[in-house]
């Protein structure tokens, strides 16, 4: 089964190459990763959606795949959080996470037979409250670089970090329900 991962997400790439050790990983860096207004679970969508149009129709994989992940800001449930753009800004969102749960949502897109389906989830994560050690360390480990929130829950975060409630694919970049259907079908082409 041919698949193409259409991210740049090394952590989803990871994550798929266990089920479809031959799949292309290369996303589309210039589209525009504007949301849509409205509640995180839309905003994350409608950037998903936007990843799919990307997709050129005529490509010779079974399956494509496109995702999107965004925190919720723990004060304005309505208020994504996604990439901090450098180290100032990962070290501020640390900081609104340390001591708290949030919601993060990832929203999956998986095209098969030239059809799309859409899958948005979201998981609650719980993080200790991080010393300043702790902060500092974490923004020099550079794990934040491309993260949601600025952090990886299965990077140097996890050790601070705690998965209260969802799936743990949810909160790494690809909707649970949406990951448990791509390993089907990995399991249905062995």
């Amino acid at each position: 089964m041919e698949v193409w991962l259409a991210s740049q997400s090394l952590r989803r790439a990871t994550m798929l190459q266990e089920y479809f050790p031959e799949i292309k990983c290369e996303g589309f860096p210039d589209v525009d990763e504007t949301p849509s207004p409205g509640s995180v679970d839309i905003q994350v969508l409608s950037i998903c959606q936007k990843k799919s149009r990307a997709v050129p129709e005529n490509h010779e994989f079974d399956v494509v795949v496109v995702c999107d992940t965004m925190l919720a800001d723990p004060d304005d449930m309505d208020l994504a959080l996604g990439k901090p753009n450098d180290t100032v800004e990962a070290a501020m969102m640390l900081h609104r996470l340390s001591g708290r749960r949030h919601q993060v949502w990832s929203a999956t897109g998986i095209q098969l037979h030239g059809q799309w389906k859409f899958f948005v989830e979201h998981a609650i994560v719980e993080i200790d409250s991080l010393s300043d050690e702790q902060l500092v360390e974490l923004v020099l480990s550079e794990s934040w670089k491309g993260k949601a929130g600025g952090y990886d829950l299965a990077g140097p975060m996890g050790a601070y970090a705690q998965l209260i409630d969802g799936s743990e694919s949810t909160v790494l970049g690809i909707a649970g329900e949406a990951m448990d259907l791509l390993k089907s079908f990995s399991l249905g082409h062995e």
